[in-house]
């Protein structure tokens, strides 16, 4: 008899040095399926609902906190990287460092699979958990059943690709209140412009997201810590030609905040790799389009499953 995870059970594990909370969704004997959430958002921003439709899909999903967000292990030890050094040393052609980088928090995941007793896993990351995902083909191909990179890119400082539009960009990068009113009122405003107006986030589920964040814990040097490992991590886009596993990229049209053509470059990169471009999608994963995502997804992994 198939044995159902209490996925309201939030747990936590402790891997390669840091705690990861986590929680599930779906049959303990199910194709496992781990959701890595982007930069400066907890793994609540995988919506529960969206999580379940996934579930009944023949998935054992699991998706998590990054270190250094919500519920899993803030390194406070390392303090405040300045990002402003880092992106001077990039302009200079140097390689600047950072506290950690794409592939201690790959190795997180791998950990975590570990911890689950699970030794492959079909994996999906969104934005930079796309590039963690990434990281993971690249470093710990034997672990994983496939990749599947939404809304992400090979290399954000890649200069031969686009930038964020200027107002996605000015998002990323201004810090949000910190009192609750402050940080609900702006975190929806800043999430509506990387969204975009074609397929939005109801704004009540944005509201509601806002909220839960808030409770559960905001710690802004984590999140520099965060994006200071994506800028020292570089480029992916000539490893990739080395991935060996079966890999599709999802991205929205409309995204003006990791524009198109990354997931273009992406697709390129990775040998056989499939692109899937949703009509009207930004930088988001709103409801309109769960079932068409779900549904490529589903039908990705069976042909992957059926070879």
């Amino acid at each position: 008899m198939s044995q159902k995870v209490p996925h309201r059970e939030e747990k936590r594990i402790k891997v390669n040095g840091v705690e990861i909370a986590f929680d599930e969704f779906g049959d303990l004997a199910g194709i496992p399926l781990f959701l890595i959430m982007g930069f400066s958002m907890q793994m609540i921003a995988w919506h529960e609902d969206f999580c379940t439709k996934l579930a009944g899909h023949g998935f054992r999903v699991i998706r998590f906190d990054n270190r250094d967000i919500g519920h899993s292990t803030w390194l406070t030890e390392y303090g405040v990287p300045n990002i402003g050094q880092i992106m001077k040393e990039l302009a200079e052609g140097k390689k600047p460092s950072a506290p950690y980088l794409l592939r201690d928090m790959a190795r997180d995941v791998v950990g975590l699979m570990d911890g689950l007793g699970i030794e492959s896993a079909h994996v999906m990351g969104m934005s930079m958990g796309g590039m963690i995902a990434q990281t993971m083909a690249l470093e710990y191909g034997e672990r994983l059943q496939s990749l599947i990179s939404l809304s992400s890119s090979p290399g954000t400082q890649d200069p031969t690709l686009p930038p964020a539009t200027p107002e996605a960009a000015s998002v990323l990068i201004t810090p949000l209140p910190q009192d609750r009113e402050g940080f609900i009122n702006a975190s929806i405003k800043a999430w509506k412009v990387i969204g975009g107006p074609y397929l939005p986030m109801p704004d009540e589920m944005l509201a509601e997201r806002a909220r839960k964040f808030y409770e559960r814990g905001l710690h802004l040097p984590g999140l520099a810590r965060q994006l200071a490992a994506i800028l020292a991590s570089g480029s992916r886009r000539e490893a990739l030609r080395n991935v060996k596993i079966p890999a599709l990229v999802i991205h929205g049209d409309k995204d003006p905040l990791i524009p198109p053509p990354h997931a273009v470059a992406t697709a390129e990169a990775i040998p056989g790799a499939k692109l899937k471009m949703i009509a009207g999608m930004g930088h988001e994963v709103p409801p309109a389009a769960w079932d068409e995502i779900i549904g490529v997804v589903s039908d990705f992994v069976q042909e992957v499953k059926a070879k």
